[in-house]
């Protein structure tokens, strides 16, 4: 009698250890060991946000949903606006802008509409491990959207960047369901730089706010120099591995769904989690920005913290009030605003001495945090990883380490053909993804194939 008592006391406190745990776990937890990003690394993030908040806008000229301080966009500079009429579906609608002050060419993608059915069929053409790609596994509805985005746009973006003088970035930016398809459309392009006439890998960026998950481990550490995801404190999406179509097709019971996903995924073993390929993450590096703290009431100066995360990536749901309100655009463009405000004044409160951090020095941080990363995950056993010493030899050191090619000769063939470079080395062909992704009518014109088979 007494040994069964004692057994029940134990799984009785065993359950109140974890219940306590689970309670007491917010968002902050994820990201506590984390280094503070920096002014100059962080400063585009709440300008990519207005961007992404002016696709939402039928006419900038005269705005209707613009956030406190307006967009501080020059409406003049948005030169293309595609809507869903014009995408039939297979794509979110998307802004092409260029921003002239800052020398970037961005194209920006809106989130999940609740009311339009060509999102949810976006989010629903998936299957666990139905889709591979440059030796891992992506989200195949979200691909194949960033397939038809790419092949509509890259003679437009490739003309605008030739007519600049190739010195401008590119930077695909989306929130939520855009943001996936922009992380995996810089995918493409860094793998296929010749489609945008051979631009180098540091000049392509992607800003994924509130991404949903979209890809392997290995890919989202792979790519961590080209993509850089956004989250805000307790948000649900980069942070739960349920399927997307599963998710959206409880969206009116999300609480629920949350909760048993967050109970089933304390009983799966860590490195169970790591060894399974077709598990899909949040892209490459992480902003996580932090403004609430455990029993604390109401908001603090929010901070930014920034890592590339191996074990440990975002693995835990927050059960929280606020993990759907802190996946809102809005609230994400707000918080990232004043975060950036807090690192100017941090940073002028120390102007009369030299910087702490030298932006040389810190450009070699996180090229070694991207290096350090690489090597955690092949010490990790993860599939498909690959080696810093395999990465390097995929894109050339002086590309690799963030040097832009556009102070060199294009007669030089040394850079005049790093597209053929690129492609050369890529895993994936650019022919063989089109064809299982998409068939051509009569006019060689791409159509959705919606029942192709592209399991590898």
């Amino acid at each position: 009698m007494s040994v069964s008592c004692g057994v029940e006391w134990a799984v009785i406190l065993g359950c109140l250890r974890w219940a306590w745990k689970r309670c007491t776990y917010i968002g902050s937890d994820d990201s506590a060991n984390w280094p503070i990003a920096t002014l100059e690394e962080f400063e585009s993030v709440p300008r990519v946000c207005r961007i992404i908040l002016s696709v939402y806008e039928p006419d900038l000229h005269h705005p209707i949903y613009s956030p406190p301080g307006g967009y501080r966009l020059n409406p003049d500079w948005a030169i293309k606006r595609v809507n869903y009429e014009q995408t039939q579906g297979l794509a979110p609608p998307y802004l092409i802008y260029i921003d002239h002050d800052n020398k970037e060419i961005v194209l920006a993608i809106r989130g999940l509409n609740l009311v339009k059915d060509s999102d949810y069929k976006l989010l629903l053409d998936n299957q666990l491990g139905m889709q591979m790609f440059d030796g891992g596994y992506v989200h195949h509805g979200l691909l194949k959207s960033a397939i038809w985005i790419l092949n509509n746009e890259s003679e437009f973006l490739r003309r605008i960047w030739e007519e600049n003088g190739g010195e401008y970035k590119m930077v695909f930016a989306g929130h939520s369901l855009g943001a996936g398809v922009a992380s995996l459309l810089s995918l493409i392009v860094v793998n296929h730089t010749d489609m945008l006439g051979g631009i180098p890998r540091s000049s392509v960026r992607c800003y994924a706010v509130a991404p949903a998950r979209c890809m392997s481990l290995n890919l989202a550490v792979k790519y961590a120099d080209v993509i850089y995801s956004v989250v805000l404190q307790d948000d649900f999406l980069p942070r739960t591995p349920t399927p997307l179509e599963d998710i959206f097709e409880s969206i009116f019971c999300l609480p629920c769904l949350l909760f048993l996903v967050c109970l089933r995924d304390n009983f799966i073993p860590e490195d169970r989690k790591l060894r399974d390929p077709r598990r899909l993450y949040a892209p490459g590096r992480i902003y996580h920005i932090v403004e609430r703290k455990c029993c604390s009431c109401g908001r603090y100066p929010p901070e930014v913290r920034t890592g590339i995360p191996v074990d440990g990536r975002f693995e835990h749901i927050v059960l929280s009030c606020n993990a759907t309100s802190d996946h809102a655009i809005i609230w994400i463009e707000r918080e990232a605003d004043k975060a950036l405000q807090r690192l100017k004044e941090l940073s002028t409160e120390t102007i009369t001495t030299p910087p702490q951090v030298q932006k040389l020095e810190r450009m070699q941080t996180l090229e070694k945090e991207h290096r350090d990363a690489l090597d955690r995950a092949v010490s990790l056993n993860i599939p498909h990883a690959v080696t810093t010493a395999e990465q390097e030899s995929l894109y050339p050191e002086e590309e690799y380490s963030g040097e832009s090619t556009a102070e060199h000769s294009k007669d030089d063939p040394k850079y005049s053909s790093a597209g053929k470079r690129y492609c050369k080395n890529a895993r994936t062909n650019w022919n063989e993804v089109v064809e299982k992704l998409f068939k051509r009518n009569e006019s060689r014109q791409l159509l959705l194939e919606s029942d192709a088979s592209v399991t590898e």
